[in-house]
């Protein structure tokens, strides 16, 4: 067993760990606000968003299902697809995704500190700006990013099964935050009837391809949580417990927070004439034109507990993925806590700033990644309920023995990347179009639809590919062998599962004894 593949951070999780219950999701409202300033109107893009969220949650279920089964996070669940070795390339897309939107994150977080610093110290906004043309933040803006970014290392010291406490409190909190905003921001625009009496600004073809991009866009926005929900779903007591609040709690606590922070932004047309999509950055313009006690103080709370949530929704959604990501790749040198704290720093490398700089560049940004998560994506659910149907040899991940069920070729699935390969060069003149070289308009528009092209694709290719060259560890698709309830080879203490023959043990998968010596390789 070697070293790199072997290592306890990355081992399936202990029964004391698996502290996490169904609702423990909740998520923000930047992306509606920069769809609103495209044309579209407030309930357009709350459809837009509830139809998005709803397919992406039936993602996060089928794909964070392995997770949820054997405690084993994604980095570990690519190995089972792409080989011990072969499982570097999507760790690494997916650890780059995950840093980036950590500093996205970072960056409202700091805009949030920002606000809070402007209400006490006016003297902040004068500080001459530095930062260039483009830039989310001001020079003052980035004295506020330096303070939540220590505040993420600080809470990156908790361990994450003792977290679920503060998450309860993100929640309501959250809740509070953007109730109170609404409830301020409409008495400033003169009640509800003007904002929500606002028409779309686009008609025609024009708004029907809109709103076709924007319920992909949305989908594909969590496009990153999604390959990885193995992530957090590995923390889950019971494999059923994560299903309810991914399929409903997901997409309704998504989506009042839309209606919340759409409702929120098209007061800012009223209120300025413009539409300011950043919610944090009209609080700011509020205090700056009208620097009265009342406002300095009604901005600085709500500041407060955007803060506060913006703190831990970036330590799940992209510290702790991108730790399991970074630790995976060099685990004798790196933990997950220390991939953590890489993720910090690289997240500042990358100048965050300059996504957040206008909502036309955050759009751009959010599908520029798709295609690359949507092959990984597609890969992993056909190898789990296809061609492995719901059975993995987990002692098998973490060793580069040659007779070892995931060796394949030197350690490498050439089938899943076969399947990577065509997925990506499918959607790839797309993507340089979303990037901004000149294409045709029917591969931008069939762009909008990378995500789930890519699924299907990556799907579809790398189930031929498996049916033309067959594993050794292949499952007979009138089999289904998940086990019911996964126990630890460390914590068996004897129990035989009812879901597995008789004369098979919990502690491995039915397929265990398949294909110890003579692995078919390509």
């Amino acid at each position: 067993m070697l070293w790199f593949l072997r290592t306890d951070p990355n081992r399936s999780m202990d029964a004391n760990a698996m502290q996490h219950k169904s609702f423990d999701q909740v998520a923000g409202w930047y992306s509606g606000s920069a769809a609103q300033s495209t044309g579209l109107s407030i309930w357009e893009v709350v459809g837009c968003q509830a139809a998005g969220y709803s397919l992406i949650a039936i993602v996060f279920v089928v794909n964070g299902r392995p997770g949820a089964v054997y405690h084993v996070g994604y980095p570990i669940l690519n190995r089972a697809a792409f080989g011990v070795y072969g499982a570097w390339w999507p760790t690494l897309n997916r650890a780059i995704m995950a840093i980036v939107w950590n500093g996205v994150n970072g960056v409202q977080g700091g805009q949030c500190i920002y606000v809070m610093l402007h209400a006490i110290f006016p003297s902040i906004a004068t500080i001459p700006n530095k930062m260039g043309k483009g830039s989310a933040l001001t020079s003052g803006g980035m004295i506020g990013y330096t303070i939540f970014w220590l505040l993420i290392c600080g809470v990156l010291w908790v361990r994450i099964p003792k977290m679920r406490i503060l998450i309860y409190i993100k929640l309501a909190v959250y809740i509070l935050s953007a109730v109170s905003m609404l409830v301020w921001t409409l008495s400033l625009a003169g009640g509800v009837g003007p904002v929500l009496s606002q028409g779309s600004r686009v008609h025609g073809s024009q708004k029907t391809w809109l709103i076709v991009r924007f319920v992909w866009l949305f989908a594909a926005n969590c496009a990153t949580f999604a390959s990885n929900a193995a992530d957090f779903q590995r923390y889950a007591r019971k494999p059923n417990d994560v299903i309810l609040g991914n399929l409903v709690g997901f997409p309704l606590a998504d989506c009042s927070v839309v209606i919340v922070g759409n409702i929120v932004a098209s007061t800012s047309t009223i209120i300025f004439d413009e539409m300011e999509w950043n919610p944090i950055m009209l609080l700011d313009r509020i205090q700056t034109e009208h620097y009265s006690s009342e406002n300095r103080a009604a901005c600085f709370f709500v500041a407060l507990m955007f803060a506060y949530s913006a703190l831990f929704s970036s330590v799940f959604e992209n510290s702790i993925p991108a730790g399991n990501d970074i630790a995976a790749l060099v685990p004798k040198y790196i933990s997950i806590r220390r991939g953590m704290f890489i993720c910090q720093v690289v997240s500042v490398l990358i100048n965050p700033w300059f996504l957040l700089g206008s909502a036309s560049i955050f759009i751009q940004f959010l599908g520029s990644y798709q295609i690359f998560l949507a092959a990984i994506t597609g890969i992993l659910i056909c190898n789990y309920y296809v061609i492995s149907r719901g059975s993995l040899v987990v002692s098998d991940l973490y060793t580069g023995d040659k007779s070892g069920a995931y060796y394949f070729t030197k350690g490498w699935n050439i089938r899943a990347y076969i399947a990577y390969v065509v997925t990506v060069a499918v959607g790839f003149a797309g993507f340089l179009g979303n990037m901004g070289v000149k294409v045709p308009l029917w591969i931008t528009r069939m762009y909008y639809f990378a995500y789930p092209i890519g699924i299907f694709v990556s799907f579809g290719v790398f189930l031929l590919c498996n049916l033309v060259v067959k594993p050794a560890h292949i499952v007979p698709f009138s089999k289904w062998l998940e086990p019911k309830n996964y126990i630890r080879p460390e914590d068996d203490t004897g129990t035989i599962l009812e879901s597995v023959d008789s004369e098979r043990r919990t502690t491995d998968s039915p397929t265990a004894a398949v294909g110890r010596k003579g692995i078919n390789i390509i």
